[in-house]
This record gives structure tokens, sequence and C-alpha cells, in this order.
């Protein structure tokens, strides 16, 4: 996606599976709290029975919209799996698109077991149940940018060669993950851009280290 001030989003669409786990775990939530409430009216007679059924109807309904439109996206269950529900062009998800992709759970729903649903996310090609499409909504992962590792902490070492900004962004975000990759991996990157570093294996991990370092304003 391109925003009005020409800053280029990525949305990474949210597959089936932690889709469905998401909402496994905002079922459960609301099955705990239908279950303590029940305890709690059960001496109440008829109106513990229209408290219980207008607690069914908020749970069930009014739970998903008002976390959506007010929790930036996210239900407990979506919060859980770092997930989050936006409109097709990026931008958070408003009460009318909310509304409108939940109440198409009742077709999504059919015939049992999120049938129509599931096969939608299968065959669509970002993953959207029948309500996604309806609403022009998706369900993404949320980057959370404080979940890499900053860059290691090396001397910084000129580039020979002119890199573009992306260029050199991918350098950096290269050195930022390199505590989440093995050694190996890391050589097997490295050795990807020859002419960049002019060596090969653990010397090209240091090398690019050192650029991203350089890129990142570090003393030499």
């Amino acid at each position: 996606m391109e925003t009005p001030e020409g800053i280029s989003l990525r949305l990474r669409a949210a597959g089936v599976m932690p889709r469905a786990a998401a909402w496994a775990i905002d079922f459960a939530l609301r099955l705990a709290v239908i279950w303590v409430f029940g305890i709690a009216v059960a001496l109440l007679g008829d109106l513990g029975i229209a408290l219980h059924l207008i607690l069914l109807f908020a749970l069930f309904w009014v739970y998903p919209v008002l976390f959506e439109v007010l929790n930036d996206g996210q239900t407990p269950g979506k919060r859980a799996l770092g997930l989050r529900v936006v409109n097709a062009n990026g931008t958070p998800v408003g009460w009318v698109p909310s509304i409108v992709r939940n109440l198409m759970r009742s077709v999504d729903m059919l015939p049992m077991l999120y049938a129509f649903g599931l096969v939608a996310g299968l065959i669509d090609r970002h993953s959207r149940r029948f309500g996604d499409m309806v609403a022009n909504t998706l369900v993404v992962h949320v980057d959370n940018p404080h979940g890499h590792s900053s860059a290691p902490d090396v001397p910084a070492v000129l580039s020979p060669l002119p890199l573009r900004a992306a260029d050199q962004g991918a350098i950096v975000a290269f050195a930022e993950r390199t505590r989440q990759l093995t050694p190996e991996r890391q050589q097997e990157l490295a050795n990807l851009l020859p002419q960049l570093t002019q060596a090969r294996g653990a010397v090209a991990v240091q090398r690019l280290l050192g650029m991203a370092a350089g890129f990142l304003g570090r003393q030499q």
C-alpha cells in the first residue's frame, strides 16, 4: 500500500490458522465469562435468564465490534496472536466495516463449523473470509518494531559501492536480525553479496555488520 504521503506500507495478511487460533482464544474467554455470570444469576429466576440472554448477545455480537474499533483493531485473541483488523487500504477499521464483517459471520459459519469462511480463506489470496470481502477489511500481522534485536555494536565500515537507500535499509535489517539467525544462515545470506563484501563466510558477515553500523551513523 502507498499512503497519500508517499509512504509505502507492507501489510502481511494473516492466514487461516492464526486467525482460527485467535478466534478460539476469544471464544474461550467468552465462555468463561458466560459460565461465571451464569453462576452469579442462577438464583434470579426469569430476571437471571433475561440478563443471561443480554450477556450472550453482547459477548457474541457487540464484543468483537467494540474491541476492533476501540482497541486498534484487536480483540484479546487477536492481540495474543499479534493480529489486527484494518481496512483494505491499511487504515484503522471503523464502526461500519467492523459491524458488517461481524454480522457476516452468520454466513461464514454455514453450514457448520465456519465451513464457508474456511473455504473462502483458503481460496482468497489475502485469506479473507466472506465478511472481510464484503466489509473490505483485512486481518494482518502486527509488525512489532521492538521485536527485532538492535544491530550489533561494531565499528563502522565504508561500503565499497554506492548503495540506494532501500539497499542500505536491507543491510541494516539484516544486521538487526543477525541474533535471530544461526551463523550458517548469516553466512549464507552474506555470501549472496560478494561484490559488496569482497569476502565470504564469517568475514562477509562482519563487513555487512560494519556497513550497517556506518549507515546508522556509528563511528569507525
